[in-house]
Formats: structure tokens, sequence, C-alpha cells
């Protein structure tokens, strides 16, 4: 494949679970200026991806980084795994589990009746340990210090959510969303549905807009065609 990193290319990246999206964007800018043999070169991604996650990460080079605030506004697609009866401080597993609750009785029929009612459009608060900027600080680092942090807020809207499986207490599912849309925050709002806690312990993003995980480049394929270019 023929590369064009100064005039621009997008690169779609199935990002590896535990790596940060700035590794990921490390790492191809290493590899693009060993090949260009350039000392810099722009590049960047289109939305962070946390690294407890793993799916597609977009990177834009050169000129086609102009478009990653228009990249930013398309809708996204996950699957992952919410545990019901448990709830940590982050939504995730970031923290430990600080709290359980009875999900023994939680039926499926209740489960579908509450991704229902979440369906749509809400505002949805978003996760203390989150990037989201207060008073020109991250939240995370308020929270980390221990540090009280107000959060406002946010209209989302959530056009898909759906069960692939029932093992209780883990609910596999698929969700489609606006930009903006933590789910971690969404694993909070269904465990306080379903009256009990929750937390999500598996995540991948399997689209972007019009783009999709299918046609991405694991790190290795990613290094190898950047290596033959």
């Amino acid at each position: 494949m023929d590369f064009d990193f100064d005039k621009g290319e997008i690169l779609l990246v199935d990002k590896p679970y535990k790596w940060t999206s700035f590794d990921v964007v490390n790492l191809a800018r290493n590899y693009i200026r060993k090949q260009l043999g350039i000392k810099k070169i722009k590049i960047g991604h289109t939305g962070t991806l946390d690294p407890l996650a793993s799916g597609l990460l977009i990177l834009c080079t050169g000129r086609m980084t102009k478009r990653i605030e228009e990249f930013k506004e398309f809708d996204k697609e996950y699957t992952g795994t919410f545990v019901l009866g448990a709830t940590t401080a982050s939504f995730d597993l970031e923290k430990e589990i600080d709290c359980h609750y009875p999900w023994e009785h939680i039926t499926k029929e209740e489960i579908l009746a509450a991704m229902a009612n979440l369906t749509g459009s809400y505002d949805q608060l978003p996760p203390v340990y989150s990037a989201k900027k207060i008073k020109g600080k991250r939240a995370y680092d308020y929270a980390r210090k221990d540090q009280e942090v107000i959060m406002q807020p946010k209209r989302i809207t959530i056009s898909a959510f759906e069960v692939q499986e029932i093992n209780l207490p883990q609910v596999h599912f698929r969700v489609s969303c606006s930009k903006g849309t933590y789910i971690r925050a969404l694993a909070r709002d269904l465990g306080v549905a379903l009256n009990t806690g929750a937390h999500l312990s598996a995540l991948c993003r399997t689209r972007i807009g019009p783009y999709h995980l299918r046609d991405a480049y694991n790190i290795e394929d990613l290094k190898s065609a950047l290596k033959e270019e």
C-alpha cells in the first residue's frame, strides 16, 4: 500500500487493551518518521479510547489532521460487559469494587426494560474519573487527590442499546451512541435503573461513524505496513 503521510492519511487501528490512545499515536509517529526520514509529522487521533478498552482508534496524519474535529462528531458503537451487583468509584475496573448489592432477583425482562428506558436522549452525568475539564484541570486529577469536584450533566443520545447475552451477574451488550457518551456512566445508570449497582468490566469500540473495527490494523500489522512503506 502506498501512503502519503504529508498530504494526509487516515489510519484505522485496533487499540490493544491497556494501551493509551497516545501510545498508539506515538508508535505510528515514530514509524512514520523513520519511513520518511524526517523529524516532524503531524499526527493525532480523533477521540480518546480508555486504556481499559480496546478497539477502533482513528489516526489522522498531515493535512487530514484538519478533519479531526469533524470526525469527533461521529456517533460510535461499542460492545462490552456490565457486571451487576457491584460498584467501583470509576464505574469500571480502574478502581476496586467498593460496594456489593443484591442482583439474584433481577430478571431478563427487567434488564431489557431498563435498557429500553435508557435508549434515546437524556442528561448523563460524566464520571468523576474522566478527562472532563473542570477549571482548567482534568476531573480525574481532582478525584485522584480525593478533592471534591462537581460534574455537570451532558445531553447524550443512545440510538441502540441491545443485549447480546445474559449470564448474571454479567450482561453482554451492544450500544450505539452520540459523541460524549460515557459507557462507564451507562453502567452506573443501568444499575440505578435496576435498583442495584453495576460497573463496566470490558469494552470494545467497534465503529466510529462509517469506519469499522473490522477494517483496522492490529498493532503488528500496522508496524509491518509502515515498515514496508
